[in-house]
């Protein structure tokens, strides 16, 4: 959840403190000169880096931890699978794009 007060920007985000998870909320500041579409743009990046999205998707719904354990384990099933078949995954392409020789 984004809320916008004044000049800044707030999110909440988890955060794991002596053990306990404490909601805390990253901040961006409005500089000088920048416009809204570049606060807006630091501010989505601050919060991809704070994983708060993930953190929300992921404890979305219950899982008991037997149920954790178990697909741990199919996952790392699958991961020895695709290590002795030889699968690699695609290249990801380059940031600025194909290159042309």
């Amino acid at each position: 959840m984004a809320f916008i007060c004044g000049r800044f920007i707030y999110v909440r985000q988890a955060a794991v403190h002596d053990g306990k998870v404490v909601l805390g909320l990253p901040k961006v500041v409005l500089r000088p000169g920048e416009s809204q579409g570049s606060l807006l743009k630091r501010f989505r990046k601050k919060v991809a880096r704070s994983k708060v999205l993930s953190t929300v998707r992921r404890k979305r719904w219950f899982i008991s931890t037997n149920e954790q354990r178990r697909m741990e384990k199919q996952k790392a099933i699958r991961k020895a699978q695709r290590k002795l078949s030889g699968w690699k995954p695609k290249p990801r392409p380059s940031a600025s794009g194909p290159t042309q020789s």
